[in-house]
């Protein structure tokens, strides 16, 4: 694939994004091949650890163009998030020209409100390296965590691709950045957004895909290993547990594994490294307890057979 060239049908995608390592059902592949052609940003809700995120560094890499991410936080400001001036600079210049004695008020204004005195924030980076033909991938991460009044703020920028600076003027995209919006759907994320955006529910992997993402991502994984690993995890999500593993609990898990050298699950295995698959304390208890240990292992062991 040359770069800036989106890829030509839902096969092409399907076929680069996995050639990055990333498995991807035709849905998905679907819905971000409309979002490159109809150059549309592309909003991906799930649970955490599904690899909605990883979507974006994958067409990133796929693409050939540079990611932009803005991680998302409660409090989260235009300032932060755009642009700010660099006060400190700024500051430093007026008392350079104070010492000089050669003070034209209106000059000094225009040299320290100029582009040169700009800290440019992950939206206006999108913006401004949007040219030539070519876009970065711009990331907009767990947007859930942010406050609504950010998400209004996001109506323009998904609208119109442009950034207004009162000092400079509206700075414009040349082209579209390829956007990707995620949410781990803490909150609900308001419709005038999603209206402008494909959208796209990321499930929970089957036994069959994370077990091809678990060979893709682990390739010195004895089979038997990873089909229990795998077996192990989708019986586990079942379970009652406050954070449930996503993929990359999975990957991190099987990495655990292949690095301790272990050919199969046994129950001291399963002990000794669920700090590697579950974060929360009840969790890892609700695990130890011998009778869900026992179940989870039968369960893996037979289909890892």
């Amino acid at each position: 694939m040359s770069d800036g060239k989106f890829p030509e049908s839902i096969e092409a995608v399907q076929q680069a994004l996995a050639a990055h390592d990333y498995v991807a059902e035709r849905g998905l592949a679907t819905t971000i091949f409309l979002a490159l052609r109809m150059r549309r940003p592309l909003f991906l809700e799930g649970e955490p650890g599904v690899g909605k995120t990883e979507v974006a560094k994958v067409l990133a890499r796929m693409l050939r163009v540079p990611l932009i991410r803005l991680q998302c936080y409660e409090g989260l400001d235009v300032h932060t998030a755009v642009y700010e001036w660099n006060y400190a600079r700024q500051l430093l210049e007026i008392r350079l020209a104070e010492a000089s004695g050669q003070v034209d008020r209106n000059r000094l204004l225009a040299e320290i409100f100029s582009p040169d005195f700009l800290i440019a924030r992950p939206l206006l980076q999108a913006v401004q390296q949007s040219r030539d033909g070519q876009a970065p991938v711009l990331l907009i991460d767990e947007l859930d965590r942010s406050d609504e009044e950010f998400e209004a703020f996001l109506l323009e920028l998904l609208s119109d691709f442009q950034i207004s600076i009162p000092e400079l003027g509206t700075v414009r995209a040349e082209v579209p950045p390829v956007v990707v919006i995620t949410s781990n759907r803490t909150r609900e994320i308001h419709d005038a957004l999603k209206r402008r955006c494909l959208y796209y529910w990321v499930e929970y992997p089957s036994f069959e895909k994370e077990l091809a993402i678990v060979r893709r991502r682990v390739p010195g994984l004895a089979e038997q290993l990873a089909r229990q690993v795998v077996a192990f995890v989708q019986a586990l999500r079942q379970e009652d547990l406050y954070k449930p593993p996503g993929v990359a609990e999975t990957l991190d898990w099987a990495e655990a594994l292949l690095a301790l050298d272990r050919s199969e699950l046994d129950a001291a295995t399963v002990s000794e490294t669920l700090g590697a698959l579950l974060k929360y304390r009840d969790d890892v208890e609700l695990v130890q307890r011998p009778e869900v240990q026992a179940r989870l292992l039968e369960t893996a062991r037979a289909r890892g057979a």
